[in-house]
């Protein structure tokens, strides 16, 4: 098991859509999001920072990555949030979220 720490920023005009969002998330999303071997997604929200953890269990990430990007549902809820949020300075050139570097871990 992997585990992926994310952060973006949330722009302000768009943070109840937002919200709103992922309080009534599609289940077609989280079924692909199921499918795709995440596990214990997570978003938090300090301020205008949104920081993303999840767990990927599954034996090919890229690949999974890519099945998910491809799927249609998933390309339209990306259609609603992605316009809600913004790059953080140190994004990764093909990457939407900023990656962290895990510092710490205790089970």
């Amino acid at each position: 098991m992997r585990r992926f720490g994310k952060v973006i920023r949330l722009r302000p005009e768009h943070r109840e859509e937002y919200l709103r969002l992922h309080a009534e998330a599609w289940p077609e999303v989280l079924a692909t999001i199921t499918a795709c071997n995440l596990r214990n997604y997570s978003i938090f929200l300090q301020g205008e920072v949104l920081f993303s953890y999840v767990e990927y269990v599954g034996d090919d990430y890229a690949a999974d990555m890519a099945r998910m990007a491809a799927d249609p549902v998933t390309q339209e809820w990306w259609r609603h949030t992605d316009p809600c949020q913004e790059q953080t300075d140190g994004a990764v050139p093909g990457e939407w979220w900023t990656p962290m570097r895990e510092v710490f871990h205790h089970d």
